[in-house]
């Protein structure tokens, strides 16, 4: 061992997208600053940020059910709806940015675009989404949306869905081809090979050991190297902690009183892959259903084209599990040696209130192939066993906190971010919307952690990002510049789904059943 002390103005732990839209938004904003970043795996965007551990959904409340709630008045709140949309307009801004300044290439590699559906049955459930679609279309930011109940219609936009389909009940859909795939995976690599040019020093195979405050405000952490077994002590004025379930034990190892009194609870995930090309091929959009009762969110059903390492493949589920690990390569100790003296309570009266979640997670983990392509087939009538593949998906840390309106040890669903009080230090926790809102959310890093330089910074953040610090759903003619730039900057301009009669059929064409 050996102890050799490297400086650094800014050190990035984990090498996912979180951590290269910080790099890559820093590196514009202080060119200057020297940035380090350390990453316990061999490569860049292998956990979270993977596209084979993510549903690749650009998150833009397009479809996603759960991000619009019907209120005991039965009106739709449509606010997180809002939120989650106009975050994922940042993202493609800065995305833009990047491509248009030869700093991204090829963006059909990491973003495609693809129709955004949301699909329902049973009379009740279509009420639900009619008056959603109602309340949607009146806002700008959701202009484009069709909504439809008539079968014949639902077998043009998704015909591998309603063939051979017994309609024994109402059906209807809403469909907005203004939605997108994105391969976080590519795009995070990408933003790291940027950055090396940019003299980015990245360390793969390095762990994150250890984090110390030292009296000047700075920050002392300890690194492993995982090939020679040495340790490092390296300094930083600031820290982020982007090493998706792994930023907890980070966090609590900071000491920062931000710190206490958080907990995690890990969700696995588990995914369907098509193997057949002649079914992928009957299949054009992202299809979100409705969650099962007692599922988290992160568990709504949905049949996905997705695009990865530039072929069109077909996914379904994901199906929940349970695994004590925080992150897919992590310990079967990460649960246990995440409960401390501060927390204990915390997680505990968790594990009391979301006893229909431990079950629901059980019940899904005991799930035979079979049951899953029961339901499947909710989807895909006549789905066979032998086209379809298990693929496991990531690990998701949903943060555990006491909160004013849930009481004490209560479940957060969606992305997080703790800083300390004097801006030296900040972490990620939590999950979806996450990857698609990683722009905002760094953003929101910067302005917490750095409010000195915000004022100085701001032009050039606004030339980033051109809507920035202004609410595009009440400015539809700049929300409509924003729309077009980044469509014709990213190659999104809708292209024409490919034609059925152009495609080899594996299941035959049977009418719709009335």
């Amino acid at each position: 061992m050996s102890s050799g002390q490297m400086k650094s103005d800014v050190i990035l732990i984990g090498a996912g997208i979180m951590s290269a839209t910080l790099g890559s938004l820093l590196k514009e904003l202080a060119p200057d600053w020297k940035i380090t970043v350390f990453e316990r795996l061999a490569n860049t965007g292998e956990e979270s940020s993977n596209e084979w551990n993510n549903a690749g959904t650009g998150h833009a409340a397009l479809c996603e059910l759960n991000y619009t709630n019907e209120k005991p008045d039965g009106t739709i709140d449509i606010n997180k709806a809002i939120k989650v949309n106009e975050q994922f307009q940042v993202s493609k801004q800065f995305w833009s940015y990047l491509v248009n300044r030869k700093m991204l290439d090829n963006p059909q590699e990491f973003i495609m675009p693809l129709p955004h559906m949301s699909l329902v049955r049973g009379a009740e459930n279509v009420t639900f989404l009619k008056k959603r679609y109602e309340a949607m279309t009146s806002n700008p930011l959701f202009e484009g949306m069709e909504f439809s109940d008539n079968p014949d219609q639902l077998k043009e936009w998704i015909p591998l869905i309603m063939n051979n389909r017994t309609i024994d009940e109402p059906i209807a859909a809403t469909k907005i081809d203004s939605g997108t795939d994105v391969n976080f995976g590519a795009l995070t690599r990408k933003m790291f090979d940027h950055l090396k040019d940019q003299n980015v020093q990245l360390n793969y195979q390095h762990d994150v050991e250890n984090l110390n405050r030292l009296s000047d405000g700075s920050w002392e952490v300890k690194v492993k190297d995982l090939n020679t077994g040495e340790v490092k002590l390296h300094h930083a004025k600031f820290v982020f902690i982007g090493a998706g379930g792994g930023s907890l034990h980070l966090l609590q190892k900071s000491g920062i009183p931000e710190s206490k009194g958080i907990g995690g609870f890990p969700v696995s995930g588990l995914f369907m892959v098509c193997n057949n090309p002649r079914v992928i091929n009957q299949h054009q959009a992202k299809v979100y259903g409705k969650a099962p009762v007692g599922a988290p969110p992160m568990s709504v059903p949905h049949l996905d084209t997705r695009y990865i390492d530039n072929k069109r493949t077909l996914l379904f589920g994901p199906f929940a599990g349970f695994s004590p690990k925080f992150l897919k390569e992590g310990s079967m100790l990460d649960l246990l040696t995440s409960v401390k003296m501060n927390n204990v309570l915390t997680m505990l009266s968790a594990g009391v209130k979301e006893m229909k979640l431990t079950k629901y997670l059980i019940q899904q983990v005991m799930l035979s192939k079979e049951k899953r392509m029961e339901a499947l087939r909710e989807f895909i009538p006549n789905a066979k066993s032998e086209d379809w593949d298990l693929v496991v998906a990531g690990q998701r840390v949903q943060v555990i906190k006491d909160t004013d309106e849930g009481g004490k040890g209560t479940l957060q669903f969606g992305t997080e971010v703790v800083c300390g009080a004097d801006g030296s230090i900040a972490a990620l926790l939590g999950a979806s919307p996450g990857a698609s809102t990683a722009v905002n959310v760094m953003l929101e890093v910067i302005e917490n952690c750095f409010p000195e330089y915000v004022e100085e910074w701001e032009p050039k953040i606004k030339e980033m990002i051109p809507s920035y610090g202004v609410s595009l759903m009440e400015n539809p003619d700049l929300l409509r510049e924003v729309h077009a730039t980044t469509a014709e900057v990213l190659d999104l301009n809708v292209q024409e789904p490919e034609k059925q009669a152009d495609v080899e059929v594996e299941y035959e064409e049977q009418p719709v059943h009335n």
